[in-house]
């Protein structure tokens, strides 16, 4: 049997800036995916009288959840800077090397800083109202 090249395993590449963007990108797709079943347990719980809404208000108030809710504004925080870093890279603009890594750099330290502006709007706001 003659010599045919394989394909390269995963073990070849080395640690990318491109590589975690573009699957932290697809991983908070994902989450905010998940994140409809707990919407739609509200919108199904609000549908159902006053008892029901009650009942889903008491369960989705517990500290389990609000950690849900840092990571779900996370997720929404990223994927929304993330694909405002695509839009741009549609234009053909930031596809260079040196301003791809500065641009992802970009968009991790913007989602972090807009994550803890919304943690911020949504928890520490809440008792002074």
């Amino acid at each position: 049997m003659p010599d045919r090249p394989l394909s390269p395993h995963l073990s070849v590449y080395r640690f990318k800036y491109t590589l975690l963007s573009s699957i932290l990108n697809r991983a908070t797709g994902l989450v905010l995916t998940a994140g409809l079943l707990v919407l739609a347990y509200w919108l199904m719980a609000l549908n159902q009288g006053p008892e029901s809404y009650a009942r889903a208000v008491g369960v989705l108030s517990g500290g389990i959840f609000k950690l849900l809710y840092a990571g779900l504004l996370f997720s929404f925080a990223y994927h929304l800077v993330a694909g405002i870093r695509h839009l741009i890279w549609d234009t053909g603009r930031g596809l260079e090397r040196s301003q791809s890594q500065k641009s992802a750099w970009a968009v991790g330290i913007i989602s972090v800083l807009l994550t803890l502006a919304l943690l911020y709007v949504t928890f520490a706001q809440r008792g002074t109202s």
